[in-house]
């Protein structure tokens, strides 16, 4: 498994944390940004993150900003990523199992860092169910084309 990371200022020490989890796991990991705490635009890493995993360069992406939510907005713009704002283990579990999210965002100010490593854990570990779940994701799909010419 090969996983794609990036944050922003906020997310920094998070994002960090969660790449020595994941290096401790025997999991590949890059680190697309930021090196630093230093006032950045999430947007930046976000791109960067997705386009990886749209590309099938990494099986997943993790994004960390203040709240997680315009990180994965900005994630969300690149068509055929399903990026999933989650600050509870339920919704990791799910966002993997009835959405396929293939990329993770979390908020560093809104998560602590044990119960971030716990979401990482689930969401890597849980598998999309398919069927019915498919059809939904297809739509979506759909309404990128429509919008994305």
């Amino acid at each position: 498994m090969k996983i794609a990371l990036g944050s922003d200022h906020a997310g920094f020490q998070l994002k960090n944390a969660i790449q020595k989890h994941l290096i401790e796991k025997g999991i590949e990991v890059k680190d697309f940004g930021t090196e630093s705490e230093a006032s950045c635009d999430y947007s930046d890493f976000a791109l960067k993150v997705a386009e990886e995993v749209k590309d099938k360069n990494f099986d997943f992406g993790i994004l960390v900003c203040g709240t997680g939510i315009g990180i994965s907005i900005a994630a969300n713009k690149v068509p055929g990523i399903r990026a999933a704002l989650c600050h509870d283990t339920f919704s990791a579990h799910s966002t993997r199992q009835h959405n396929n999210a293939n990329i993770l965002a979390m908020g560093a100010r809104v998560v602590g860092e044990g119960l971030a490593l716990d979401i990482v854990d689930i969401f890597l570990n849980t598998e999309f169910e398919g069927e019915r779940h498919q059809r939904r994701i297809d739509k979506i799909s759909l309404i990128e084309q429509k919008y994305n010419k």
